[in-house]
């Protein structure tokens, strides 16, 4: 099963593989692949890759990228080859010499989550463009997006495709519909009214009657979403006072990231995690803690200013979350280490055990890993007003400045100590 995505998700997953290909039980976790199913030599992880390949080298390579650890080069041509012609990507595409074709079932998860890693990898600008241009040729009329093209929109596929957006350099309230829809309006239509017992949450889809029931899942996912941002933030230090949930008719987007992250709070408070929901049909309905949406939990309370409140949920991911990590592979190494990340965390001492070198050793061996100064990251991430685009392809956003910045320094650099073994006798 993949790691990040909800009960929700698989279940939309599995309706769409279902009526594309065989049937298929995604509910279970994934099995290991016998012998004759040998695995692509740069893809992450052991286990069956039908339903997470792309997302688990995703996650993967932005993990790595935080903490100074850049891919092998296989691993990185994987993912790009793993692109449909159009821009899409699939979960997985076991033969990517092959076209994609109609039986080849597309998802916003994977593309969302392929453009996010290629832009922080760099070097990939056509794919991530092309990623882009699809996630936006496939928009809902709400302004969203669904697990797949045209199904109905839901908060985590919505919020996913919104970091895309954003860290490919586009304006998020410039990618309207025909209708003048943003991609804000739809989580802002699944955000649950401040005044009840789950005021502040988000809903994953509101249900056949239209009502909306909290998720925290698609909670964590929606305030990133509704602050524009990215899975990977920077450590964000600067804590701001307790959340409320702020009451009104019509909240913006930052209120509600901020009511949001009230509920999270409050969802943690008792016992420090997040609990997963029974899988549909399970005969043992106990609750059991839900490892990867409490590092998402607290990568969004962290995003959102409020980092001391996740402190109580970064103990009991630093006590308990080894064993989970073991067991599931690169995409629960690399929640961590991107809760770890946002959250000012040593990943390399992470209770005790080094996230980094557990990620590193499910896949190839990184081209070259560096250790990163903590004091380097400011936490700074860029907002819609910093970032630069023209059309759909970037120039760069604010990146494409440092980057002529640092050319004009480095001139200056050779410049000068040019002149400095001129004057020298």
């Amino acid at each position: 099963m993949t790691v990040r995505r909800s009960v929700a998700t698989l279940a939309a997953t599995a309706a769409v593989l279902c009526s594309a290909a065989a049937p298929v039980a995604v509910a279970a976790p994934s099995p290991t692949p016998s012998p004759s199913a040998a695995l692509p030599a740069g893809l992450y992880g052991t286990k069956d890759p039908t339903y997470d390949g792309v997302w688990r080298q995703s996650l993967s390579f932005l993990a790595q990228k935080v903490e100074g650890v850049t891919p092998a080069t296989k691993s990185v041509d994987w993912l790009v080859s793993q692109q449909c012609a159009d821009g899409a990507y699939a979960a997985y595409r076991p033969d990517a010499s092959r076209p994609c074709d109609a039986k080849t079932v597309p998802d916003t998860n994977a593309t969302a989550a392929a453009a996010q890693a290629l832009a922080e990898v760099g070097g990939h600008r056509e794919t991530v463009n092309n990623a882009v241009r699809w996630l936006k040729s496939v928009q809902n009329e709400d302004g969203g997006w669904g697990y797949t093209a045209g199904a109905p929109s839901d908060a985590n596929s919505t919020s996913l495709v919104i970091g895309a957006l954003a860290r490919q350099g586009q304006r998020i309230t410039d990618v309207t519909t025909p209708g003048g829809k943003t991609p804000y309006d739809p989580l802002l239509a699944l955000a649950i009214p401040c005044g009840g017992e789950d005021g502040g949450a988000f809903a994953y889809q509101p249900d056949k009657k239209g009502k909306l029931a909290a998720n925290a899942d698609a909670t964590a996912a929606a305030v990133l979403g509704t602050m524009g941002k990215a899975l990977a933030v920077g450590n964000n230090a600067a804590g701001k006072k307790p959340s409320s949930c702020a009451p009104g008719d019509d909240p913006t987007p930052e209120q509600a990231a901020q009511n949001g992250a009230h509920y999270l709070k409050g969802a943690l408070a008792e016992q420090g995690h997040l609990n997963a929901p029974p899988m549909p049909g399970a005969a043992d309905t106990t609750p059991q803690p839900d490892f990867g949406n409490t590092a998402d939990a607290v990568v969004a309370l962290s995003a959102s200013g409020h980092q001391n409140e996740a402190d109580g949920a970064v103990a009991w991911l630093k006590k308990n979350s080894r064993g989970w990590a073991e067991q599931n592979g690169p995409a629960a190494y690399a929640q961590l280490i991107l809760a770890a990340h946002a959250t000012g965390e040593n990943a390399r001492d992470f209770g005790g055990t080094d996230l980094v070198a557990g990620l590193n050793a499910s896949g190839p061996a990184p081209a070259s890993v560096v250790t990163p100064d903590p004091a380097g990251d400011t936490g700074y991430v860029p907002t819609e007003q910093d970032q630069v685009h023209s059309g759909d392809d970037v120039i760069g956003g604010v990146w494409w400045y440092v980057g002529i910045g640092l050319v004009v320094a480095a001139g200056a650099f050779f410049l000068i100590s040019g002149r400095r073994k001129n004057q020298r006798p």
